[in-house]
């Protein structure tokens, strides 16, 4: 099977991709202190290529529908999302006090991880709304830490 440059950069650049990356990156990081051989990395990074490229036979629906988040990945991927670890701190501290990382949280109106005011974003899946909720802070405050300063008045 051949894939085009664009097929391959939105397979790359989605949130499961990007978290089993930095998930293989720890872990070999992790080997290479050990002195695993430098063969064996190799090894493991092609067959976490294979596997990435395996992600192109589920359809979409298929692999929402069987995926099961944990609070760690969704965490380890906002993190991937930010610069600064302060920031991701203040983000941790905004998203917890909402939903308690519970991505199927409902309060009336607000759905979601960020407790936004719309039904489309309770739709999507826990990445996409981490994504949409650093947009949004970013957008309307400028950082996470002046969007969780301003969290005293109850709200963001």
């Amino acid at each position: 099977m051949k894939l085009s440059t664009g097929v391959m950069h939105r397979l790359l650049n989605t949130p499961k991709i990007t978290l089993n990356v930095a998930m293989y990156l720890r872990r070999s990081v992790r080997s290479m202190l050990v002195g695993e051989p430098l063969w064996r990395i190799a090894r493991k990074r092609c067959l976490v290529l294979l596997a990435a490229l395996c992600v192109v036979s589920t359809t979409p629906a298929q692999a929402t529908k069987d995926a099961t988040y944990s609070i760690d990945h969704l965490k380890l991927y906002a993190h991937s999302r930010l610069i600064d670890y302060k920031e991701f701190q203040c983000l941790n501290s905004i998203i917890t006090k909402e939903s308690r990382w519970n991505y199927k949280a409902r309060n009336n109106s607000h759905y979601g991880l960020g407790q936004m005011r719309s039904k489309h974003y309770g739709l999507l899946d826990p990445y996409r709304q981490i994504d949409a909720t650093i947009k949004y802070i970013n957008h309307r405050y400028g950082t996470m830490c002046k969007a969780w300063a301003h969290h005293d008045k109850g709200w963001y």
